[in-house]
This record gives C-alpha cells, structure tokens and sequence, in this order.
C-alpha cells in the first residue's frame, strides 16, 4: 500500500552557547538538573494514579467561581456548545504553521481542528501563518478571502516564519477590520518582545523547556551501554538548564497561558512562577465526525494492507519514526514478543530513520510509511492497541485521543501528563517506564489479556474520549476563556447558558 510521502520540516540548530564550558561543569550540571527534576517528579500530584488533577471516566467537575481560579482541566466542566456564543468574537490567531493535506503536524493539526471549530461557532478568526512549501497543498483550501464559518488565512511572503512580517500583517488587519478582542499564540509564534504589549494575549504551551529537559534525559537512559553520546547530544542536554532560565523569565511577558495537560499547568504554576489565575489548562481535543469507532472501516483497512484474518492481536503505532519517540524502545521490545508470539502483529504509520528496521523484522511489521488524514480513521480502527512508546513528554500527543476516540486502548510512557491526563484509570490500558523491559512486559499482559479483554477496555477509553477530547469540548473551552478575557462579566461560571 503507497502512501504519499511525509514533508520534512528543517530543525533549528542548537545553539553554540555553551562551547566555552568545560566538560567537568556540564557533568556537574547535568547531575544538579537531575536531582532537581527528580524533586519535582516526585512532588508532582499528577503522578498519582488516583490524581485529583485527573478526571475519572464522568468526567465532570463540580465547580462555582471565577473561572480563572479553576486549577484542574476546563473540559472537565460544563460548557455549552449546542448554544450561539453570547457575543461573536473576533480573534487573531499566530501559528507558525498551517498544516498541509499530505502530512501535518501534530500542532498544526490541532491549531486547523481548534479554529476551524471555533469559526463555525460564529466567530471570526484570522491566522497569519507562514505560506506553504512549494508544491504543498492546504487540506482545505487556503483562500485567503473572509469566508463564513472558516478561519481567514494572512500568509506571509514565504515558508518561513518571521514574527516580524506576521505582526505587520496583524497590524494592517487590525487597521482595516478593527481591533481584536483576542489575540492567540501557539506556543511561541508570536514572540515575546512583541507579546509584552498585547493584554489580551492568550498564549497555548504545546511544549516547555522543562519538559524538554525530561526528554533529554530518558533519551540519555535509554541509551545502549555500547552507544556513545554524541556531542552535539551533549551539548543540547546541558543547553536546556539555560533554556529553561529564560523561558521563566519571558514567559511574564505572556498574559494568559493554556497549558495543554494538568503536569504542564503544575509546572507553569509552581517551576515558571506563573499567578495561578493566568494558568488556565484547556485539553487538546480531536474532531468527533473525524474518530470514532468503525469496525466495517478496520475491517478494509485490514485488507488493504494484507494482515491476515487469523491474526492473534494487531498493534499499532503512528508518527515520526526517530529515536526520541522512543521507537529503539518499540523495536526491541517487539523483536523479542515476536520470538515468543508468531502469530501478533504490527502496524507501523509514519516516516524516519526506523521505517526500514522495522521492515527487516519481517511479515509481522506492516511499515506503511505517512498515513493521511483521510485514512486515520481507517488505520486506528484496525487495531487491538495503540501504542505510543514516547520519550518526549512535551505537549500530548493528539495520536493517543484519536486512537481512544475510535474505542482503542492505549500503552504509553509513564509521564506526568500521560498519567495524569490521559491514562487516568486503570481500565484505559497500560503505562510503562521508558525501557525496554517495562514495554516488554506490557506486551506480555496485552498478549496475555487477548482482543475481547482489549475491546472492553477500548470501550471505556471511548466514553472517557467523548467526554474529554472532542474538538467541540476544546472549542467550548477556548471560546469561554476568550469571552473571560473581553469582558469579565463571562469569567463567572455557572452562568445561564451553562
């Protein structure tokens, strides 16, 4: 089965900052960075798995207030949505990218689902975002005329992005429609030095430094005793301390932040010293009409790409192919079930570096290479799990809500936002350490619980999705946070349209 192949985004080079300091003090500073974000781990709630952060599978939080007091998921309360918005708004919205039809990022994604829905709710919404590559194509037009229902689309000149070109566009929309009532960030889009001026500027993390400093270090675990360090892997670990510094002090410059998971929200309260009452945490969402349960569309994405009927139990597995999706991990791990269990098999979306491993393993791996968005319904429905073997626990990763949309259980790594947010009871599936046993385990238990004791669980991951993840639910949640911000009298909650 072909599938169009990814568009590679070009990664900014690490900074040369550190190059002058000597090894002994980037050792020394790696171990004070460790027991510093052991600290916090330890003392982060999220990582209980009976977490008041985390919502059980009802879901629904009793709360009367101001909203800005609110400290737990704003999905998890009640939010109307079947309802016209009390007042239309108009919002601008900086994105450094607007996804594209072939392969779109996670957050590109997400900034398409959010605003989309956000439009068709009456708003009127404008995105300056940078142009597409040549010969990409926008999955829904990209017409840069106003339009009823559709977010309006101010391209710069190229495919980079310059904070610069994006504010003088805003600048030139704001002089000709009028001022915004709401000006949002996806992450950091719109830069600092020009958010210190913007109040009603609403700023969505989809990763922090500290997060990323996590990363570095699991990565660094689960290294081979054989495999040397890279320099340039070195150098970026002990960069990170100082990414973090800096973030703690620009952030301040950002008037409101939406942190994507409880953990984030914990760690902009209590690490990035942020007043609680601008630390709002809205949960990504996936759009319902897109995932949801289908088994006659498993059934013939089952047949497209040649997994046999008789199939014990089927995994998956969706994004970027590369180590720090903790794909050596995944690869391992299954090389040695498949020893024991001949007869399991997996379905591998995505591109990178691991697509050709994990086709040497033979008939049991099916490498298709970058699924499109059209087909994702199609490949989670297929399978008896998904899983998600991530060393990054920046952001959350929209694959885990998609597959649980479509009634899948879930395996992934054991971190803050994961546990805390996602996998949030037992039923939902498993999480592991990031290492090779852990995982090995896991799919040990799944092979031992077999597909009926998984489509049970998959079940319940479907009620807890609908009632969480669903792109209406974000919407609700980002629409009323907006209002919050015009005007203070919708900061009250429960209010009638509630």
């Amino acid at each position: 089965m072909a599938f169009p192949s990814s568009f590679h985004r070009p990664k900014k080079p690490h900074s040369n900052m550190l190059s002058l300091i000597p090894s002994f003090h980037i050792i020394l500073l790696f171990l004070l960075t460790l027991s510093a974000v052991a600290i916090l781990f330890l003392h982060s709630p999220s990582l209980s798995p009976c977490s008041t952060a985390a919502a059980s599978s009802s879901s629904r939080r009793a709360f009367s207030g101001d909203l800005r007091h609110v400290d737990f998921s704003w999905n998890s309360l009640r939010l109307t949505s079947d309802r016209p918005p009390p007042t239309v708004l108009r919002i601008a919205v900086f994105s450094r990218k607007w996804p594209v039809a072939t392969a779109p990022g996670g957050m590109e994604r997400h900034a398409l689902t959010l605003h989309s829905a956000i439009a068709r709710r009456g708003h009127r919404v404008h995105v300056f975002t940078s142009a597409p590559s040549s010969g990409e194509r926008l999955p829904e037009g990209g017409e840069e005329e106003e339009e009823p229902g559709r977010p309006r689309l101010h391209f710069l000149s190229d495919a980079r992005w310059r904070c610069d070109e994006a504010w003088g566009l805003y600048e030139a929309e704001a002089a000709r429609g009028g001022p915004f009532d709401v000006v949002h960030s996806e992450s950091v889009a719109l830069f600092h030095r020009w958010a210190r001026d913007v109040p009603n500027l609403v700023v969505s993390w989809h990763g922090i430094s500290l997060e990323a400093l996590h990363s570095g270090i699991y990565q660094d675990l689960a290294r081979g005793p054989d495999e040397p360090m890279t320099p340039a892997f070195n150098r970026s670990l002990a960069e990170s301390i100082y990414k973090v510094l800096n973030e703690i002090r620009f952030f301040r410059s950002y008037a409101h932040h939406v942190a994507i998971s409880d953990s984030t929200g914990e760690m902009l309260r209590d690490v990035y010293q942020i007043p609680s009452g601008r630390v709002h945490v809205i949960l990504n969402g996936v759009d319902e009409d897109k995932f949801a349960p289908d088994t006659r569309l498993g059934d013939a994405f089952r047949a497209e790409i040649g997994l046999p009927g008789g199939a014990a139990l089927v995994m998956g597995v969706a994004g970027r192919l590369v180590k720090d999706k903790g794909h050596p991990l995944l690869f391992e791990a299954f090389s040695k079930l498949l020893s024991r269990h001949p007869n399991v098999y997996l379905v591998v979306a995505g591109s990178g570096p691991w697509a050709q491993r994990y086709a040497d393993l033979g008939v049991n791996v099916i490498a298709l290479g970058p699924v499109p968005p059209s087909k994702l319904n199609g490949f989670y429905n297929s399978l008896d799990v998904f899983l998600n073997p991530t060393l990054r626990p920046q952001g959350l990763d929209l694959t885990l809500m998609e597959a649980m949309q479509c009634g899948k259980p879930v395996v992934a790594t054991r971190f803050p936002s994961i546990k805390g947010t996602i996998v949030v009871e037992e039923e939902f599936g498993y999480t592991f350490s990031p290492n090779v046993e852990a995982l090995l385990e896991v799919l040990e238990k799944l092979v031992g619980e077999g597909k009926a004791r998984l489509a049970q669980r998959g079940r319940a991951c479907g009620e807890y999705a609908k009632s969480m993840f669903t792109a209406s639910k974000m919407a609700s949640a980002y629409e009323r946070l907006f209002l919050c911000i015009k005007n203070e009298t919708y900061c009250r909650y429960p209010l009638a349209f509630d």
